[in-house]
């Protein structure tokens, strides 16, 4: 009876694996598809990934795509790196109440998100463009951020840096000398993260992008309803396997962090 519940739930388990991954690996394989139609396979190229990288509009999108990931993950790090560190070290009133509110943006729907950040926008009477998704992107990803660095915060407890100060450092020099150092594989695993997050954002920039913003996934969204083509197939492909090497990368840094969290206590 052991044997067949096993059996059994190991057949479930792979079978939600291929009904999770199998669309996957089909978009994948029609990218390299010769024909233009997904339904039939003719034969293997190359040339829809060399007619994509040929493609202006996909080439400023990526650009967007890009310095918008780049610098709302920049800000998402610093701040979240520095609200992670004041719950941590300062005793704030109604501190139950500022976690909430800090994390409430992982739970919120996505659609309700970026409708929030329109009428916002709107109300102060900001142009949407690169800087309203600069801004939607922090917001949303810095919750994220704050997270990884809580949990390696208290993973990390306070005996080094206890002794800094017992033995005579600032409190700018613990920080900079003992704290940052131990904790900046969590760091650059948020950075990751929120780099991933944004990349990835479609709901959200919907909403905030202006006419000469369009990101990678809102260019997907302008090709897919034209049709699915090769070169859909392709962008997506290309999306996916960078979104896959970052997220591998973040959780390389986060087991070397959390080995030299337990070599060191």
């Amino acid at each position: 009876m052991k044997t067949l519940r096993r059996n059994a739930l190991s057949g479930y388990s792979w079978l939600m694996l291929v009904f999770l991954y199998l669309p996957i690996l089909i978009l994948v394989l029609y990218s390299f598809n010769d024909s233009r139609i997904n339904a039939t396979w003719t034969g293997f190229t190359w040339k829809w990934y060399v007619s994509l990288f040929e493609n202006r509009q996909v080439m400023q999108a990526l650009m967007n795509s890009m310095t918008i990931g780049v610098i709302s993950s920049v800000i998402a790090t610093v701040l979240g790196t520095a609200a992670a560190l004041a719950v941590k070290h300062y005793s704030i009133r109604w501190s139950n109440i500022f976690n909430g509110l800090m994390y409430l943006p992982i739970v919120i729907p996505e659609i309700m998100m970026g409708l929030a950040m329109l009428v916002l926008f709107s109300q102060v009477q900001m142009e949407l463009g690169k800087v309203t998704l600069i801004l939607a992107h922090v917001t949303f990803s810095m919750p994220y951020v704050m997270v990884i660095i809580s949990g390696r915060l208290a993973d990390m407890g306070k005996e080094l840096e206890e002794a800094s100060q017992d033995l005579g450092a600032t409190p700018w020099e613990t920080l900079r000398y003992v704290t940052l150092p131990l904790i900046m594989p969590g760091i650059i695993a948020g950075f990751l993260m929120a780099f991933t997050l944004s990349l990835d954002d479609f709901i959200i920039s919907f909403f905030v992008a202006g006419p000469n913003s369009t990101t990678l996934p809102l260019y997907i969204y302008g090709l897919v309803k034209r049709g699915v083509s090769p070169e859909v197939n392709a962008l997506s492909t290309l999306l996916i396997v960078s979104t896959v090497l970052l997220v591998v990368v973040a959780e390389i840094f986060r087991r070397k962090d959390s080995k030299n969290n337990q070599s060191i206590f």
